[in-house]
């Protein structure tokens, strides 16, 4: 649920995430701390990501792409500049299956064949990070993808980018931003929306001003080792 107040949203709190290893916001801060964790969705390429990673570049700004089996093999050497430039490349299943509706076996072949691909295609291992596609995931499937050594990620800002026939607009995206961000903030970036390409550079001169750091989900997984 959206606040205007720059507070971590709430997120069907009725399930704790912790013993998961999920998250989709950092809750304990010191005080001062602005952390964000900027997360990019990648099913297909749609001529955008390569100047999305010159301006996380221009920032200094670590993120993670989520990837399909379809958007290594269609892209291999995008796949290679993201781990090259420090970026996290994560799971988001060989073919973008439901979690909840999928069995075991089929999930756990969906990810290890995701994984395996990008090794093969690209001699880079994928970081163990996973996003559930659509963000859909019951207690069984968090289980699973835990028991295969996943910190699982979701999103505490989104908004709709990823229709490429209906865009929002570059000001829409940056106005959301404007609204929307808090300390430990998770975005979900859609690496096919024009209006992201157009706002992306100045998103992030915005929340640099506003104080706001950028930080790699690696850190997720040092707050939970301590």
């Amino acid at each position: 649920m959206k606040n205007e107040n720059h507070l971590a949203p709430s997120a069907q709190e009725e399930i704790d995430l912790t013993p998961y290893d999920a998250w989709y916001v950092k809750k304990d801060l010191k005080e001062g701390e602005k952390p964000v964790f900027l997360t990019f969705d990648c099913g297909y390429e749609n001529g955008y990501t390569a100047g999305m990673l010159d301006v996380l570049k221009k920032h200094n700004a670590p993120a993670a792409f989520f990837l399909c089996k379809h958007f290594i093999k269609d892209q291999p050497e995008l796949v290679k500049r993201m781990k090259e430039e420090g970026h996290i490349v994560g799971n988001h299943t060989s073919n973008h299956i439901c979690m909840p509706e999928t069995d075991e076996r089929t999930i756990r072949e969906e990810i290890a064949d995701n994984a395996s691909y990008m090794k093969e295609a690209t001699g880079y291992e994928m970081d163990h990070f996973f996003r559930p596609p659509k963000g859909e995931y019951s207690e069984r499937t968090l289980q699973i993808t835990k028991d295969m050594g996943y910190t699982t990620v979701f999103w505490s800002l989104a908004y709709p980018d990823y229709d490429v026939n209906n865009q929002p607009g570059a000001d829409y995206v940056v106005e959301q931003f404007e609204k929307y961000i808090h300390p430990g903030a998770i975005p979900l970036i859609h690496n096919v929306s024009q209006s992201n390409a157009e706002a992306l550079d100045t998103v992030l001169t915005n929340l640099e001003k506003e104080g706001y750091t950028f930080h790699s989900l690696k850190e997720l997984s040092q707050a939970k080792n301590s």
